[in-house]
């Protein structure tokens, strides 16, 4: 089974609204203006999810992969032949979570299991041509996107993002979520 994580629920982004007008009115400074902003930010923040789940539903309709699987994949490739406790700690999924991801990726046909050269008691794993091939094929993930924008932001705009959205984190009372800088949304089926 992979890893459970918070799904996506509209009522815990209006209760960061509803945070916001409290403190408000509180300092008695609530306006028409910074509900109107709440509302737009909730929008745009609402708008990020929907890429994120889109993505997730493209991904698994044209290719047959979750992003947890896809991610998997990417690291299998990048660092094989890896053992599964690697994996792990490569994308920051749970150790029980990587093996039923690379069960499943094998019964695909993606990846395979051999005995480690320097220790008989491991199992590395790496790509099958059929893995490769998959690869190849499926879009980027949103974050590369992403991070190729960012990128190209100056320095100040990136901190100042940066900033702004780790302010959100800790308005939504999400800072203490795990979380990888990947994205995708609900669980490896």
């Amino acid at each position: 089974m992979g890893e459970r994580r918070q799904e996506y629920q509209p009522a815990l982004l209006q209760e960061a609204c509803d945070r916001f007008a409290v403190a408000d009115r509180k300092g008695g400074i609530m306006t028409a203006a910074n509900d109107d902003q709440c509302r737009n930010f909730l929008n745009s923040l609402r708008k990020i999810i929907q890429a994120i789940d889109q993505h997730s539903i493209v991904l698994k309709k044209k290719f047959g992969l979750t992003g947890p699987q896809l991610v998997t994949l990417q690291a299998i490739s990048y660092y094989a032949p890896i053992s599964v406790t690697r994996i792990s700690k490569v994308v920051s999924l749970s150790q029980a979570s990587v093996t039923d991801i690379t069960q499943r990726l094998e019964k695909k046909g993606y990846l395979s299991r051999t005995r480690s050269c320097d220790d008989k008691r491991k199992t590395d794993i790496v790509l099958t041509p059929k893995g490769t091939q998959i690869l190849d094929a499926v879009p980027p993930l949103l974050q590369e996107r992403f991070t190729k924008r960012f990128s190209e932001l100056e320095r100040w705009e990136q901190l100042m993002i940066e900033s702004a959205f780790e302010r959100v984190v800790f308005m939504m009372s999400a800072q203490d979520f795990d979380a990888m800088p990947i994205m995708f949304t609900g669980e490896d089926k």
